[in-house]
């Protein structure tokens, strides 16, 4: 009998309906309310040099994302208010202005007021007050950037425990290695995968020698059917492994500011629903970031970020560093396009959950009701 403090389900419930994956309808509501509420992850603070301004979508709307000479940043809708031009494309050196490529409308960088409007000469009637850069909301989490186009958006922490990196050093990581990969499948495949263990054992042999609890289908001991609170924890890598990488040693010293328990663990997830996942290891830390394309496409970029000295050491690969990781992402990313195909067959109508899915099924949840009024 599974322990009442067991996570496991205690039913098995539907999944989502197949236009959940493959409907244009369905995706547009997605963009419009989960993917433009909710906080988004678009990148690291240190990876946009001062003086710079990007471009990055976030939900249906495209933003300007400034860093100032400063170093603080700023987000605008990368709109001109005159006629709508896009302002910026890929990206660029900013100054203190922000000017239009089409008519010349410029705009400060630091405060969004309409400065000039070039060579058009308004009548009395235009309030050049009126007219300033639309802002988007902006929030630094450990060296992240998180952007929402809410109004007024949610809590970042929600209910996610972001306190669990506190003791990493994560804002003087830098950025080493970078990996993107575009996936034929629904953004939310790729999040269900990513939330049970149960494909494991059949798609990643190399990671189940690395995490052996991994090869019984199970994401940690408390899913076996029969854990009880009291049953001992048994280290999560193999023995002699002490961080991911291909022989499990580690590619540099571990931070100094970790307390025993978070060295031994291994690896520390923290998930940021819709558009992340950071993986903090005692040496090194990964970040992986969707950004849908389309009912069926999405696009998968993975970046490893290490502290200064680690980098400085002679002989140091950033990329060698990320090739196991990049084993096992590729292999998700390959049962992801599989499962997308599966699921397009006109006879699949929505599936059935297992007991060891009750994150894929939380992970459901959260989706209907981010998209609540909008279904």
């Amino acid at each position: 009998m599974v322990h009442p403090a067991s996570p496991l389900l205690d039913h098995c419930p539907e999944t989502l309906p197949r236009e959940a994956y493959v409907g244009t309808d369905w995706y547009a509501r997605e963009m419009a309310t989960l993917w433009s509420r909710q906080w988004v992850c678009v990148g690291r603070v240190s990876d946009l040099l001062p003086g710079t301004m990007r471009a990055v979508q976030v939900g249906l709307g495209s933003v300007i994302l400034v860093r100032l000479a400063d170093g603080t940043l700023r987000a605008w809708h990368n709109s001109c208010r005159h006629r709508g031009a896009e302002l910026c494309a890929g990206e660029k050196a900013a100054g203190k202005l922000v000017t239009c490529p089409y008519h010349a409308w410029a705009y400060a960088a630091d405060d969004g007021r309409l400065i000039s409007t070039a060579h058009a000469h308004p009548t009395k009637d235009f309030r050049r007050e009126d007219h300033g850069l639309k802002p988007v909301a902006l929030k630094e989490w450990a060296g992240f950037v998180f952007l929402s186009l809410a109004a007024a958006p949610p809590d970042l922490k929600g209910d996610i425990p972001l306190v669990t990196l506190d003791n990493w050093p994560m804002e003087s990581l830098v950025t080493a290695h970078r990996w993107e990969k575009t996936l034929d499948c629904n953004w939310k495949v790729f999040w269900e995968n990513y939330s049970e263990c149960l494909h494991c054992p059949g798609i990643h042999p190399e990671l189940c020698d690395m995490v052996p609890v991994y090869r019984e289908g199970v994401m940690a001991a408390n899913e076996r059917q029969d854990w009880t609170p009291d049953a001992p924890e048994a280290p999560r890598l193999k023995p002699g492994a002490e961080t991911w990488s291909l022989t499990g040693a580690p590619v540099a010293p571990a931070f100094p500011g970790l307390t025993e328990a978070e060295r031994q663990a291994g690896y520390t997830f923290v998930t940021l629903w819709p558009s992340a996942f950071v993986v903090a290891h005692a040496d090194y830390v990964r970040s992986v970031r969707l950004e849908p394309l389309g009912p069926d496409r999405t696009r998968l970029i993975a970046e490893w970020h290490f502290a200064p000295e680690t980098l400085a050491q002679p002989g140091f690969d950033a990329a060698r560093v990320a090739e196991f990781a990049k084993i096992v992402l590729t292999q998700d990313g390959d049962a992801c396009e599989m499962n997308q195909r599966g699921i397009a067959s006109p006879a699949y109508v929505r599936g059935r959950l297992m007991p060891e899915e009750y994150e894929v099924h939380h992970f459901h949840e959260w989706v209907l009701n981010q998209m609540e009024g909008e279904r």
